[in-house]
């Protein structure tokens, strides 16, 4: 099916009325996967997947379960299109593993599983953890500059879904550790009768001087509050 201009402005809108009213990320990454497997030329299966500090890697959604496969392959091997694209380029094409010899350990086992052809597209990276949006093909030389120019609008929109969640984690985290400390100030005041000030600069003190995280020393007030 030859993709026109329109057809992949409609489908571009659709996905960004995922986003309205906010849904969760694994309900953007399946829309993107599958939007990549619909509207990318010869690609059937498609995934996304992040690696972790320490050579750990997630899949965190896939259209079909030898997208997984081919995950744990560059997992056990350490090598593949996918984690390149996670870790270091911004696209990584593979036209036929029968010939790349990039990966040759990935190479074979795409080849055994029938995978011929692999475009990646990198999500975002952080010394901590990177994500790459994969598009695999059953055939070789399938994708084409058009493909490419695909898949890194679908992968803008999985990055932000990402993003979008670890950044609302880490709002979650902070607004958890200030209820806390503000528990904790409480219990201090009422204890020792000071004011709020005296009582966060007990808590600070307390966690300077052992080198604990405020959020740790007022959860251990909160636990003693009983005794």
């Amino acid at each position: 099916m030859e993709l026109t201009g329109q057809d992949l402005a409609v489908r571009m809108a659709e996905l960004a009325r995922l986003f309205a009213p906010p849904p969760g990320v694994a309900e953007v990454l399946a829309g993107v996967t599958s939007a990549a497997v619909e509207l990318i030329p010869g690609a059937d299966m498609a995934g996304v997947l992040l690696t972790e500090k320490g050579g750990k890697f997630a899949s965190l959604v896939e259209t079909s379960d030898l997208v997984r496969q081919l995950d744990e392959v560059q997992e056990t091997h350490e090598e593949g299109p996918c984690l390149d694209a996670a870790t270091d380029e911004l696209v990584v094409r593979a036209n036929d593993f029968t010939t790349d010899t990039r990966w040759p350990k990935f190479g074979r086992a795409a080849i055994a599983l029938g995978v011929r052809s692999s475009l990646s597209f990198k999500l975002y990276g952080s010394k901590q953890t990177a994500g790459a949006l994969n598009v695999f093909g059953s055939k070789p030389n399938v994708f084409s500059a058009e493909a490419e120019a695909i898949g890194l609008v679908l992968a803008s929109h999985a990055a932000a879904a990402i993003l979008a969640s670890r950044h609302g984690e880490q709002l979650r985290s902070a607004v958890a550790s200030r209820d806390t400390i503000g528990q904790a100030k409480g219990i201090i005041m009422e204890r020792f009768n000071i004011d709020a000030v005296q009582a966060f600069n007990v808590l600070r003190k307390l966690s300077q001087t052992d080198n604990i995280p405020l959020a740790v020393i007022a959860q251990r007030v909160i636990d003693t509050r009983g005794d």
